[in-house]
């Protein structure tokens, strides 16, 4: 099966783990019903939710984050009006990424914490 959305995956990933639901929901400290939700669209999971679920399901986050699809601008947007110097910041990664100096990829292990998910595992004991 070829998922085209987060949610997709997620249960792609769980159904082929043999993992009900509930199992998932219990291991990544979630109720059912979210997970559930996650899975159908109508919810997106924290950075830390979804690298808990990575984790559970044997899964790269990053491959998962990728399929996140809400909207950035919105976020964009408000970064940018509560400190303008974000809108150069934008533009310059932006001029990067059409120049060819800088890819997706790059920008995402540039910019992650290094470290947050190793001291999310200890925090739940993984």
């Amino acid at each position: 099966m070829e998922s085209r959305t987060l949610g997709e995956r997620i249960k792609e990933l769980r159904q082929k783990a043999n993992m009900s639901l509930r199992q998932l929901a219990e291991r990544i400290g979630k109720s059912p019903p979210f997970v559930s939700d996650v899975e159908l669209g109508r919810r997106y999971p924290s950075e830390g939710v979804l690298e808990d679920i990575a984790r559970v399901l044997g899964a790269d986050a990053t491959e998962l984050k990728k399929l996140d699809t809400r909207d950035s601008i919105p976020l964009v947007k408000r970064l940018v009006e509560a400190d303008p110097r974000w809108g150069l910041a934008f533009r310059t990664a932006a001029e990067a990424g059409r120049a060819g100096r800088l890819t997706p990829e790059e920008a995402i292990r540039k910019f992650q914490a290094p470290g947050a998910a190793t001291n999310r595992k200890k925090r739940l004991g993984a």
